[in-house]
């Protein structure tokens, strides 16, 4: 009885997750879509698009580091410039880690692929105000959604090609769908600072290479939430 309970609220748990991701996806889908059409338009192959969006599985690094492919650029460049990309990757690990301490290490390293812009900010949002011994359930579930969704979306790019129209302008509606996950989470002073701090160095720094002003907004923005909390 106690196992059939157990497995009963690990699904719950993943649909749970899948289900609350499932808004996102508006955003994702176009955003795949694009990146795929731009890689071919940069020359890489149907294997080497498909094969980055499974391995990077990074949708900003993806875009520059297609463009960088395009280029030419050195392999090591590029490399490096995927990894500073990520980077804001470590303060969404820091901010989950207490709700997966405790997991075993084939969970932590399938969450981590998993763990996305996306994917983090369903799955922080829930563990705010949710307590479950198969929470990592529900992390797996959001983490399924965007995954398989960013795989069709890269599939059907390639499919797709040129035939969607360029003026379509679909890389809007990633940067709306966060905007509306972000403004719901901001319930305090601390939050409301570090939103705006953020948001602020991240529009003057948005013509720093390689993304930098990403990681500097996320200091910014870390730091005068942290402060404020004094």
């Amino acid at each position: 009885m106690k196992l059939d309970q157990s497995k009963t609220l690990q699904i719950s748990d993943f649909l749970s997750g899948i289900r609350d991701e499932l808004p996102i996806l508006i955003g994702v889908v176009p955003f795949g879509l694009i990146y795929a059409i731009l890689a071919q338009q940069s020359g890489l192959s149907g294997l080497e698009t498909q094969g980055m969006s499974l391995i990077v599985f990074a949708g900003s690094s993806q875009f520059l580091l297609v463009q960088l492919a395009a280029q030419n650029a050195p392999l090591l460049v590029i490399v490096l410039t995927g990894f500073i990309i990520n980077l804001r990757h470590l303060f969404y690990s820091a901010s989950i880690g207490p709700h997966t301490k405790d997991l075993s290490i084939g969970w932590k390293v399938i969450l981590s692929y998993l763990l996305t812009d996306e994917a983090y900010a369903v799955t922080i949002a829930k563990f705010q105000n949710y307590e479950s011994r198969t929470k990592n359930w529900y992390f797996l579930g959001a983490g399924f959604a965007l995954w398989s969704s960013w795989q069709i979306s890269t599939w059907l790019g390639l499919v797709l090609g040129t035939q969607i129209p360029p003026n379509w302008s679909l890389n809007f509606a990633l940067p709306l769908t966060f905007i509306a996950i972000v403004v719901p989470m901001i319930k305090d002073r601390p939050g409301l600072l570090a939103a705006i701090s953020s948001g602020v160095v991240a529009a003057l720094t948005s013509h720093f290479p390689y993304k930098i002003g990403l990681i500097l907004a996320a200091i910014v923005g870390i730091s005068i939430g942290m402060w404020s909390k004094k």
